[in-house]
């Protein structure tokens, strides 16, 4: 079974290490918060020094990071990753980054007889912590079915969607769908409540026809209840409607949706929402029309 090296114990990387381990792989870590760590050790993960470490004891190492330019320097900066990699082994980035740069990142590994496979995930922190992930996997093909029961202990519904490049694309697709969606959620609980409708009535029986979304069902009841604690925040969010504005920029048509989200989760992290999970966009109206 493959020494996998797993960098990125946070929110999302700790669930999805801890289900590795439980499927009985080796597990080695870098230890940057030994407090949220503490619990894989005792399971029996192995701690490396540095990110170049990690690699040089590894058949895969796993990156789960918050954006390109913290993934490029564990790769690629002073004791990165790419110094201890070998003929042979593999950098899966779970990340959600610029699919430009995965791809550029791919090509500098392969110098180093490393394949690379872009592996973002969708299924907030419940699909990490219940291994039900949806994953969207770029690379070769051959790669990827190497690493398919790594895939399997993590998710759910794991995707082959291309050559390197396509599993953060895919990601951006996902992202506009939910980002909208979420949107949809946000603006019909206020028409409710604007209309003096009952919010809960009316959260139950959208939810149960063809108005029905992930956003909706899950983010929807928190909303009601007041529930802002992130699975999911808006500041990731904001990051993630940035790399797919910047990728839209590179393309042709028009994608009226994307500005839309975009702007206002900007206005989002403008009005101090940063640290809320996206369900948080509604506070952008909340407090003035309850005021009003």
């Amino acid at each position: 079974m493959e020494k996998i090296g797993f960098i990125g114990i946070g929110v999302m990387g700790k669930p999805m290490a801890t289900n590795l381990v439980r499927k009985g792989f080796q597990l080695s870590i870098v230890s940057r918060h030994p407090e949220k760590e503490a619990s894989l050790i005792e399971m029996g993960a192995s701690v490396a020094a540095s990110p170049q470490g990690l690699a040089g004891t590894s058949d895969v190492i796993i990156l789960m990071l918050p954006d390109t330019k913290t993934v490029e320097q564990v790769l690629f900066g002073d004791d990165g990753v790419a110094f201890g990699v070998g003929t042979g082994s593999i950098v899966i980035d779970m990340s959600t980054i610029s699919p430009e740069e995965t791809i550029e990142f791919a090509e500098r590994l392969a110098t180093a007889g490393c394949a690379m496979l872009d592996a973002p995930v969708s299924g907030g922190e419940r699909g990490a912590e219940q291994g039900t992930l949806g994953i969207m996997v770029g690379g070769p093909q051959d790669v990827f079915d190497r690493c398919r029961p790594i895939f399997e202990a993590m998710g759910k519904t794991i995707t082959y969607t291309g050559l390197s490049g396509c599993g953060q694309k895919t990601k951006l697709v996902n992202q506009l769908v939910g980002a909208t969606n979420l949107l949809g959620a946000v603006e019909g609980l206020r028409l409710a409540r604007a209309a003096g409708l009952d919010a809960q009535t009316t959260l139950q029986a959208v939810s149960s026809g063809a108005a029905s979304s992930w956003m909706l069902t899950n983010l929807g009841p928190k909303i009601l209840q007041g529930d802002f604690a992130p699975g999911f925040s808006i500041r990731l969010q904001h990051k993630d409607m940035t790399l797919l504005k910047e990728w839209l920029a590179g393309m042709e048509g028009d994608f009226p949706a994307a500005g839309l989200v975009y702007a206002l989760f900007h206005k989002a992290m403008a009005a101090g929402l940063s640290n809320q999970g996206n369900q948080g966009l509604i506070n952008l109206w909340e407090s003035r029309e309850r005021s009003e």
